[in-house]
């Protein structure tokens, strides 16, 4: 893994985080020396992110990433395509979740920012591990996507809904 790729990640880990991360934890994940990850997280505050370290390691106070909730539907066979799409234009898919009419909102964190982790989602899927959130709804579902600004955020939101998968509002 490049470094550049492993700092995203850690960025995308360290967001999604409710929970501080050590960076023992980060060293094992990624196979890198501990000295590693303190120069990612210096890199990473350089870069924006209001990263602080605890004693119980790091955490992310707020993302100088953009965020947008897109709702959406389409088939189980359009998943890889939508995902291919956010990933591809510059976005992050952070979740995925859904309006249940009992249970509420039903949500599920993914942190998807490659081609390579859409792949092994949809590995999971089709293993047979378990089935698509949307599926309890309908087709019907919400991403939220983070990027680095508003413009790639609308590049992806105009791309998803050339291919339909937006819903419009009523």
């Amino acid at each position: 893994m490049k470094a550049t790729d492993r700092r995203k990640e850690i960025a995308a880990v360290l967001t999604s985080s409710e929970t501080p991360v050590s960076g023992s934890t980060l060293s094992e994940k990624y196979g890198v020396s501990r000295q590693i990850i303190v120069q990612d997280i210096s890199l990473l505050k350089a870069a924006g992110y209001e990263i602080l370290s605890t004693h119980h390691g790091y955490i992310v106070q707020s993302s100088p990433l953009k965020e947008r909730v897109f709702k959406l539907k389409h088939s189980t066979n359009d998943t890889e395509d939508e995902l291919n799409t956010i990933v591809d234009l510059g976005g992050t898919v952070a979740d995925v979740f859904v309006w249940h009419k009992v249970y509420g909102k039903v949500e599920a964190k993914m942190n998807i920012f490659s081609r390579m982790h859409v792949r092994q989602f949809l590995e999971g899927v089709r293993s047979g591990k378990s089935t698509e959130l949307m599926n309890i709804t309908g087709g019907y579902h919400y991403h939220t996507v983070t990027a680095e600004s508003d413009e790639i955020l609308d590049k992806i939101e105009k791309a998803l809904d050339a291919k339909g998968f937006i819903v419009p509002e009523i």
